[in-house]
């Protein structure tokens, strides 16, 4: 069975033959099927971790097939123990997301809904895809569903938020494709035939001046995405205009696709040139663990204090990668998953605030506690694991790239220590404000608790939360193997 073709397809296909059901009276109807094809979608996912041989570093679950004959073009796929993982949380958090705009979204939800589960269906792709044309393809029609989501469904300047986010994804992905067509006449050089094949521009040897452009090619297309500072700018904006489902995938999901990026592309094709820009990278991740942690706490809005807090996060992944180390890479992975069950746990408790009170703000809310304790209880559950709290799943992956960190260099791990305080205090502090207290006005006094739907998928996340916080095990065994033939790879220089 190609398990990694129905991944892709059956959401696609699904999403697309929702479009077709566009009467107001087929709402609800649109709304089941939906989650039905949420469901199987994430079922088909299921095989690729239960037949997963942890102990191999190789691809599996392989497909391939000629695609575009004249340029040697291949539909092929396969997953390794970098990218198995991100297969599923694509497909499960698409299940949140179905759910969590089951009530809220009324206008044209044949679309919407079609509009995730197509999203869903192109991300797996991009974390499936083994050829790089293949691999772009699926990494720039990711942009167009999401700038629906976000230009139809949004805020006030939703249109703005839209432009924005597809403009600076795209600007940098065009770089990505020079680079992209630079591999592929390289191969032809070299080999005699032009190949998109990834793993054969793993071993294609470079010069170094090469290997420089290659890489900051590489790493316009994927800071960007990531987002790095001082890219991260259309980040808020985007999160602060998107309906909450975006906002969630956009945090769980899709800024993963750039740091999957670094793992794919940046560090196994252009590895001198990696390491000679190590410091380079790890010196803006730090200011993104730092300063945009400082930025975070002192914002009004939750949804832009969580969305520079994603980005102090995924400071943490980039900054794991570039060290160089087992624990470090192995750390940044379990970092984007967990960032994904956290960030996305703490959007969907904004939209669970917003939909009541339709309000942002941290000061329109206080003493939320006193009228919604379920809710309050789940919420600040999630703000800690935003934290770092050990228990929760936020902790490993940080806790693994600070020793790695200080494995390489003592005062990174020490700099990079510091965003477990600045995360507990913007983290802490919007809890005091919003949940703690007296009932702070009449909104907040009027205000009733979770429901069984928003109860269900609170609840869905706040066991995956602490499960891979107590036994991070079953993630780590899946990824070692990969992450150690990825490092051996990277420390053998490929200079001609």
């Amino acid at each position: 069975m190609q398990w990694l073709s129905l991944s892709i397809w059956l959401p696609v296909v699904c999403g697309a033959l929702l479009l077709t059901l566009g009467k107001p009276q087929q709402a609800g109807l649109v709304r089941w099927l939906a989650l039905l094809a949420a469901l199987v979608s994430f079922a088909v996912t299921l095989p690729l971790i239960t037949g997963f041989d942890v102990g191999s570093a190789a691809l599996q679950f392989t497909e391939s097939h000629l695609w575009i004959e004249r340029f040697n073009v291949r539909y092929a796929l396969g997953v390794d123990g970098i990218s198995v993982w991100f297969v599923l949380l694509t497909a499960f958090i698409t299940i949140i997301v179905v759910v969590a705009g089951w009530e809220v979204i009324e206008e044209r939800v044949n679309q919407y809904m079609g509009a995730f589960l197509i999203l869903s269906g192109l991300m797996v792709g991009v974390f499936a895809a083994v050829d790089g044309l293949l691999f772009y393809v699926f990494f720039e029609a990711t942009l167009i569903p999401m700038y629906l989501i976000i230009g139809v469904w949004g805020g006030p300047r939703r249109v703005y938020a839209a432009f924005k986010f597809f403009l600076y994804t795209l600007a940098g992905s065009l770089l990505m494709l020079l680079a992209l067509l630079y591999l592929y006449f390289q191969s032809a050089k070299v080999t005699g035939v032009g190949s998109f094949d990834i793993l054969a521009w793993h071993q294609l040897p470079l010069p170094m001046n090469a290997q420089t452009l290659l890489f900051f090619a590489f790493f316009a297309a994927f800071a960007v995405k990531v987002p790095m500072w001082p890219v991260h700018t259309w980040l808020p904006d985007a999160h602060v205009e998107a309906p909450t489902g975006g906002s969630v995938v956009l945090a769980a999901i899709m800024l993963k696709l750039g740091a999957y990026g670094f793992l794919r592309f940046s560090m196994p094709i252009t590895p001198d040139a990696a390491h000679a820009y190590a410091p380079f990278v790890i010196a803006l991740s730090l200011i993104a663990v730092i300063y945009v942690g400082l930025v975070a706490m002192v914002q009004k809005d939750m949804k832009k204090l969580v969305a520079y807090s994603s980005v102090a996060h995924m400071g943490f992944v980039t900054l794991g990668f570039f060290i160089f180390n087992p624990l470090g890479v192995a750390g940044g992975l379990v970092q984007m998953i967990a960032h994904g069950f956290v960030s996305g746990a703490m959007f969907l408790c904004i939209g669970v605030l917003y939909d009541r009170v339709h309000s942002r703000e941290i000061a329109d809310y206080g003493g939320v506690v006193n009228t919604m304790p379920k809710f309050a209880a789940f919420a600040v559950l999630f703000a800690m694991a935003n934290c770092g709290l050990p228990g929760t799943a936020g902790f490993i992956g940080e806790w693994m790239v600070i020793l790695g960190a200080v494995q390489m260099n003592f005062w990174i791990g020490a700099l990079a220590a510091t965003a477990l305080i600045f995360g507990a205090a913007y983290s802490l502090w919007m809890v005091k404000r919003v949940y703690f207290g007296a009932v702070a006005n009449d909104n907040v006094k009027q205000l009733t608790d979770l429901n069984s739907r928003e109860f269900w998928m609170l609840g869905t996340l706040a066991i995956a939360v602490i499960a891979m916080g107590v036994y991070p095990k079953p993630f780590t065994d899946v990824m070692n193997a990969s992450v150690d033939q990825l490092l051996r790879h990277v420390a053998v220089s490929k200079l001609q």
